[in-house]
């Protein structure tokens, strides 16, 4: 899972995760899910994803140490060593490639294959952590996400490429305290 056209290599699975202090998301004007501190997860799905970048991404989101420990040193601990929420939204423009002016989403996951492969992502992260604090927006909703990063801290997680040698691609975080979802 990357957005790596940009870079030279094959698209794969993209996440990007950031710190936050507070997040919501309105859909309809319902709040949906929240979260207190933590990382919020923006999933983007490629074609050619597999269950083996899936597993890759969530070893990764739930290992990064992106949070400072009790003495106040930074990088130092992870969303699992701080018992921090983790909220996921799947984001297929993470896939998208520039034609010119216009973004072309070819790259990304068809929507009915993708809900699928993105409820296994939060059924794996579910099964590696803690499940109530993984917490998911609604799939193919319009949101408004409102975000107040802390730090600011993003960073950008990418799968290996497909037959790629390398085992440490470029990677994103973005980490925060407080979520909330709502439907509009």
């Amino acid at each position: 899972m990357c957005f790596t056209a940009l870079f030279g290599f094959p698209f794969c699975f993209l996440s990007l995760l950031s710190l936050f202090p507070f997040v919501s998301f309105p859909v309809g004007g319902e709040q949906i899910s929240a979260i207190g501190r933590g990382i919020c997860v923006l999933l983007g799905i490629s074609l050619e994803d597999t269950q083996k970048e899936l597993e890759h991404m969530v070893r990764k989101i739930l290992n990064l140490r992106v949070f400072e420990d009790e003495s106040g040193k930074h990088w130092s601990k992870s969303v699992m060593d701080k018992q921090y929420e983790v909220l996921c939204i799947s984001q297929f423009t993470l896939q998208c490639v520039l034609k010119g002016n216009k973004p072309d989403l070819h790259l990304a996951m068809p929507s009915e294959q993708a809900e699928g492969f993105y409820n296994g992502f939060l059924e794996q992260l579910r099964k590696a952590y803690r499940p109530e604090l993984v917490k998911d927006g609604k799939f193919g909703a319009y949101m408004q996400v409102h975000i107040q990063n802390d730090g600011p801290v993003t960073i950008e997680l990418e799968s290996p490429a497909p037959g790629a040698a390398t085992s440490d691609p470029k990677q994103c975080i973005i980490t925060g305290q407080n979520w909330i979802l709502k439907n509009s």
